[in-house]
C-alpha cells in the first residue's frame, strides 16, 4: 500500500507559477513510476505528466509540454510538478498517482494508488 498526499495548490493569476508536491509513504516509493493527472469540473480526468521510477524518463501531455516539469526525489519520497506560465484552462484538481508499470504510464488505469487531490485555480 502507498499513501499519497498532495500539497501546493492554490489561486494564481494567469502567467504565474506553482509547484505541487506529492509525499508518499508506505511501500518503497522508488519502485513506482509516478504521474500527475488533473480533473476540471464536468470533465474527465486527464493525464498531465509522468516520471519513471529512476527519474530518467519523463512524459508530458501536449497541453503542458514546455510549461510544466515533473521531478522526483526518491530520498524524500516526494514527486513534484513545477508549473510555469499557468493558464485559466489549467484550472483543475490535480492528483498524483503511483504505478507499478515500467516506464512513464499515461493511462489512469495503469495507476495503482491515488492521492486525494489539490485544487489549482488560475484566474484570467
Amino acid at each position: 500500500q502507498v499513501q499519497l498526499v498532495e500539497s501546493g495548490g492554490g489561486l494564481v493569476q494567469a502567467g504565474g507559477s506553482l509547484r505541487l508536491s506529492c509525499a508518499a509513504s508506505g511501500r518503497t516509493f522508488s519502485g513506482y513510476a509516478m504521474g500527475w493527472f488533473r480533473q476540471a469540473p464536468g470533465k474527465e480526468r486527464e493525464f498531465v505528466a509522468a516520471i519513471s521510477w529512476s527519474g530518467d524518463s519523463t512524459y508530458y501531455a501536449d497541453s503542458v509540454k514546455g510549461r510544466f516539469t515533473i521531478s522526483r526525489d526518491n530520498a524524500k519520497n516526494t514527486v513534484y510538478l513545477q508549473m510555469y506560465n499557468l493558464k485559466p484552462e489549467d484550472t483543475a484538481v490535480y492528483y498524483c498517482a503511483a504505478s507499478s508499470v515500467v516506464g512513464t504510464p499515461f493511462r489512469p488505469n495503469q495507476y495503482n494508488y491515488w492521492g486525494q487531490g489539490t485544487q489549482v485555480t488560475v484566474s484570467p
